[in-house]
């Protein structure tokens, strides 16, 4: 007899459902994947979705920061891999032409909106923290405001240093981005376990003053630097801490300041 294939569950409302294209292993902690993109769907460069899995007839989701740009065709996302963990266990095994769910309404403060005007904006990230400021460099409102943007990237091994080539070599060359990204975008990344040209945390870094040494500006200021933050809650309240004791004030959805920091991580 013929088996009659078990129907799949109808995608919640507010979901959509999307097709995996491809999936990208960086490391055995670490993997990027692209999927399709309802037309429908809207994100500022820098917000999250709910993102995840039906399982069990019911969606698995976490939030994840949409890696690629808003005028991109398709969406991208940066992940963990935790082998217990109750979704990234599942997701990290996906396929192309297999189905997530991608929620429907992108939310996040690590937008230019909450930012007030300045010379240069600071993206600091740890890990897959690095997600939403991939969106941010491809959005040429960012370049349009900002006269440099830094991305700081800090990783525990040299393989983590995902998008590493894509950010110093292919965006700067790119066609239609390249002359935005050309003198104005500065890449600046440390490895906290191996061997590498910059060592150390970001907050060691910045507290000794070798990233500005290195880099040729001049100390963190509230007057005209404008921060980002992305990572690990220790490294997000270090940062915060660090910042507020030069003078910076956290921004929000409607209150724009010098820096603001992204408290949705996945670590399941």
């Amino acid at each position: 007899m013929n088996q009659i294939a078990p129907e799949k569950p109808p995608i919640p409302a507010a979901y959509f459902g999307e097709r995996v294209l491809s999936v990208h292993h960086w490391t055995d902690r670490l993997f990027s994947f692209r999927c399709t993109r309802d037309p429908v769907l809207r994100f500022r460069a820098g917000e999250f979705a709910m993102i995840g899995l039906m399982v069990n007839g019911k969606p698995l989701v976490r939030a994840y920061s949409l890696a690629s740009a808003p005028w991109q065709e398709e969406l991208e996302f940066l992940s963990i891999k935790v082998q217990d963990g109750p979704l990234t266990s599942r997701l990290q095994h996906i396929q192309p032409g297999d189905t997530v769910l991608i929620g429907k309404k992108p939310v996040g403060t690590l937008v230019l909106d909450n930012l007030a005007p300045g010379k240069t904006l600071w993206l600091i990230a740890t890990g897959t923290g690095l997600a939403p400021f991939l969106s941010l460099i491809r959005e040429p409102e960012a370049y349009d405001r900002f006269e440099r943007i830094v991305v700081s990237h800090t990783v525990r091994d040299v393989a983590e240093l995902a998008y590493r080539d894509f950010i110093s070599k292919d965006l700067p060359q790119d066609e239609l981005l390249g002359e935005l990204v050309a003198g104005k975008l500065i890449y600046y990344p440390s490895v906290t376990r191996e061997a590498f040209p910059v060592q150390g945390r970001i907050t060691a870094l910045i507290e000794s003053g070798r990233i500005f040494t290195d880099l040729g500006l001049p100390p963190l200021d509230p007057a005209h630097d404008r921060v980002m933050l992305c990572g690990s809650e220790n490294m997000n309240a270090d940062m915060k801490a660090l910042l507020e004791a030069r003078g910076f004030e956290e921004g929000a959805n409607n209150r724009p300041a010098s820096y603001v920091v992204e408290k949705a991580f996945v670590t399941k």
